[in-house]
């Protein structure tokens, strides 16, 4: 079964955990890439905050490992 994953600012993806998604911490650029590409593969979604969609930038959410939904600003 596939799952979804939260990427970004803790304070605004820890209420994800609530619904049963991974959260991945990342407060930086460097810990963000490193989340995205170490996500599970069992993982077919993941939301980002829109500063780690914008630390991985476009060619590597369109090459991502699971569909990329970047929350509203």
């Amino acid at each position: 079964m596939a799952r979804m994953a939260a990427i970004g600012r803790r304070v605004l993806v820890q209420g994800f955990a609530l619904a049963g998604v991974l959260v991945v911490e990342a407060d930086d650029a460097d810990q963000v890439r490193r989340a995205w590409d170490s996500l599970p593969a069992d993982v077919a979604v993941a939301v980002l905050t829109p500063a780690a969609a914008a630390a991985l930038g476009e060619e590597a959410l369109a090459r991502g490992p699971a569909l990329a939904v970047v929350m509203p600003s």
